[in-house]
């Protein structure tokens, strides 16, 4: 997981408010469900010494922020009087949380998002497609491609003179209208380095237009004839779950690459001490940490993110002047994000002998690695 939508809560000095909470409406009394839950959590923050200006801030945002249809969260951050980040949870959060310290408490939002996957969907059929995308950061893009020929569509019936001339015109029809649709949607895919194109819809489109497509496309590329441009129903949801699915499979993947590429370093990289040194020397390339809403570890930082470490007097060897103590998940992901690192969230049940929970894969090793030579 890529760490960059974080970097505006980095780029400012804390303290920081951190709001996780259930915003759900679709009940009767949901309005004053929500409002009491906000007061305790306002409650929250201002006993633990927030300022009144962020807090309005942010419950400016809680009070008028666009409801969503059915369950759902959102996380708010803010700081010195404003809102920096709001983020939509597509569920409520695990408990309701509002957070007061040197830093934001972004482990929850991370845990909740879990690996972004960019993908592509085309829904097509023989006059065009209609193309809908979504980044990594889960930005949407969308696109409708009207194919260029919209005469001579269907093939005749067998028999007559000209049968054979119509015949091929449908067909260069349909060539050319799917070329269109390729075109689109590998721009599409390019825009958002998708990691999934799923092409849905009329069975002959999808395969015309998976044959243009190009070949760096060709290996992420799922076809279905699912779906239709013109009928919204069941088949409508069969394609949604395929799409699902298809993204699933490329999330568990990249799980498990991430697994067998720290289980080949041998214990290098493996437990606090180690990525906390890993990261003080700028060597992480993907951190590995098992989601536990109970942790409550803690760590040293300064002000740059590779000022960490588990004994202020680390930081004082590093010429640190006033170490502070924070949150053990919000110093790493401070850290992560600061060395362009990135994170892998597991279950508890993906890696049940992680040392303390957390790993890293390296960049590089050298002589000086924790935990390198000492077999």
């Amino acid at each position: 997981m890529q760490l960059s939508f974080l970097r505006p809560l980095y780029d400012r000095p804390g303290p920081w408010c951190s709001v996780y909470m259930d915003a759900s409406r679709d009940t009767h009394d949901a309005r004053p469900q929500v409002d009491l839950r906000w007061r305790a959590l306002k409650g929250d923050l201002i006993g633990q010494g927030a300022d009144q200006a962020t807090v309005e801030a942010v419950e400016e945002v809680v009070r008028r922020h666009t409801p969503m249809p059915g369950d759902y969260g959102i996380a708010v951050f803010a700081n010195r009087g404003r809102v920096v980040l709001t983020e939509y949870l597509s569920a409520p959060p695990l408990r309701d949380l509002a957070s007061w310290s040197a830093l934001p408490h972004t482990m929850p939002l991370v845990a909740q998002r879990g690996e972004q996957i960019a993908w592509v969907r085309v829904l097509a059929d023989r006059t065009g497609a209609d193309a809908v995308a979504v980044s990594a950061g889960g930005v949407p893009r969308r696109a409708t491609v009207k194919g260029r020929e919209s005469r001579q569509l269907r093939r005749v019936q067998p028999g007559g003179w000209s049968q054979s001339r119509y015949q091929r015109a449908a067909m260069e029809a349909w060539h050319h209208n799917a070329g269109d649709a390729a075109a689109a949607t590998a721009e599409l895919a390019d825009r958002v380095g998708a990691d999934v194109v799923v092409v849905a819809g009329d069975i002959r489109a999808t395969g015309m237009i998976a044959a243009q497509l190009p070949e760096r496309w060709q290996d992420v590329l799922v076809r279905t004839d699912a779906g239709s441009r013109e009928y919204v129903g069941s088949d409508d949801m069969l394609m949604d779950d395929i799409t699902v699915q298809t993204i699933a499979e490329v999330a568990d993947q990249r799980i498990a690459t991430a697994l067998d590429r720290f289980g080949v370093q041998e214990d290098v990289g493996a437990g606090l001490d180690a990525v906390v040194s890993a990261l003080q020397r700028n060597q992480v390339d993907t951190m590995l940490i098992v989601d536990d809403a109970s942790a409550d570890g803690e760590l040293w930082i300064g002000p740059e993110p590779t000022e960490i470490a588990t004994d202020p007097r680390q930081l004082a060897d590093m010429s640190v002047a006033d170490p502070q103590k924070v949150r053990a998940d919000a110093a790493l992901l401070r850290a992560l994000m600061g060395t362009d690192a990135e994170l892998t969230v597991l279950a508890p049940e993906e890696a049940p002998e992680l040392t303390d929970g957390v790993g890293a894969v390296l960049r590089y090793v050298d002589a000086s690695t924790p935990g390198r030579g000492n077999g």
